[in-house]
């Protein structure tokens, strides 16, 4: 075979040099060594150093999730490609992740509430939200109706991994969480920004207790 550019082919090779540009052009002094891991494979995913500048997250949001999870918390996502980015083999309890916007009962829902399928799928969440850990990344309307159902039942779900991504009211949700967020955790990227490859690798990185810290960190 005729090589015609030169690139890394080693995949341990490749690990170490993505890790070393993230430590060389990231920030993550701020961020407590739980979070930082969480944030190091956000902007592995991302590919975009700056990301951290747009994070903000209640300090117990990791633990809080993971412990939930270790205690057998169902995922609730808010699109396939999120759930489908769940690596199943990281959950510790091989934790259910749900979505649900192949119901049946979600056209009916969301024209009752004048609202999208989306949205609609989160008033399915609504008996089994309490202490699970939530992931949306695609669909603002998601987020907001998960905060009106927070605030209206004052059920809580463990932790919120809120990254909708969107001209449309993602910056909007992630603010209103961030402005009001009911007693949440959560863990956000503010603006425009966000998406499912980000939001799953959150969600993974909160599963795995084998983040290599040292390494991020050095």
């Amino acid at each position: 075979m005729t090589v015609e550019y030169e690139y890394l082919v080693d995949a341990g090779k490749i690990y170490e040099e993505s890790f070393r540009i993230i430590r060389e052009e990231s920030d993550l002094s701020e961020f407590p060594d739980d979070v930082m891991r969480v944030v190091t494979r956000m902007i592995h995913a991302a590919a975009d150093t700056k990301l951290p500048e747009l994070i903000k997250f209640t300090p117990g949001v990791v633990k809080t999730c993971r412990d939930a999870l270790w205690n057998g918390a169902p995922i609730f996502c808010d699109s396939r490609m999120v759930a489908s980015g769940v690596i199943r083999s990281r959950l510790p309890k091989q934790n259910e992740v749900v979505c649900l916007l192949g119901d049946e009962r979600l056209a009916e829902i969301a024209k009752q509430h004048n609202t999208t399928k989306t949205a609609a799928a989160v008033d399915l969440w609504a008996p089994r939200l309490e202490g699970a850990v939530v992931a949306i990344g695609n669909a603002p309307t998601a987020l907001f109706r998960l905060l009106e159902i927070v605030r209206d039942t004052g059920v809580k779900p463990a932790g919120v991994v809120g990254i909708p991504v969107g001209f449309v009211g993602a910056a909007e949700s992630k603010q209103a969480l961030v402005d009001n967020p009911y007693g949440l955790e959560y863990l956000v990227v503010s603006g425009r920004r966000g998406g499912s490859a980000i939001t799953s690798a959150a969600i993974n990185a909160i599963s795995s207790t084998d983040e290599r810290t040292n390494e991020i960190r050095k």
